[in-house]
């Protein structure tokens, strides 16, 4: 059976597998536009560690690992709209975990994705257990976690 795809250029692909990996720090610009529109994400190469599902050579999903001082901050999971429900954001997020097995992670996860990233081993924590630089990147939330619909998570190292 063949299946079309949509895209991230909104183009129809038959029969494209998805390829996922890592990208190299020339290949960052090509993910900071995808994150254009995404909270002003991008990518530093010194930080950074930036997986992505390719279809057809174009980006259609993103995950960043990036150092702070004391720990790796999982951020930057986006899908563009049109590549969405395809399992992309799955497929990438796998390649992070693995790829990253060997650290802890954390991330402050939107609430209405907490049970998708507990299907890769996170686990919901006390806002005070996340490292201090991870916890400074949301002091605009006046400790109000909730309010600000986001939930800090952990993952412990290993696969």
């Amino acid at each position: 059976m063949i299946t079309a795809v949509i895209s991230g250029n909104g183009m129809a692909t038959t029969g494209i597998r998805p390829e996922v990996r890592e990208l190299t720090s020339a290949e960052f610009p090509a993910a900071n536009e995808v994150w254009r529109d995404y909270h002003g994400t991008t990518g530093e190469p010194a930080r950074d560690r930036i997986f992505a599902t390719f279809l057809a050579g174009q980006i259609v999903s993103l995950a960043r690992c990036r150092r702070h001082p004391d720990g790796l901050e999982v951020d930057g999971v986006f899908t563009p709209d049109a590549c969405r429900k395809q399992g992309y954001a799955r497929m990438v997020m796998n390649a992070l975990v693995v790829a990253c097995h060997n650290d802890d992670l954390y991330m402050y996860a939107v609430e209405s994705l907490a049970g998708f990233y507990a299907g890769f081993g996170f686990i919901s924590i006390p806002e005070r257990d996340l490292p201090l630089s991870i916890r400074e990147r949301y002091t605009w939330a006046a400790g109000n976690m909730e309010g600000a619909e986001v939930r800090p998570m952990f993952r412990r190292a290993g696969l």
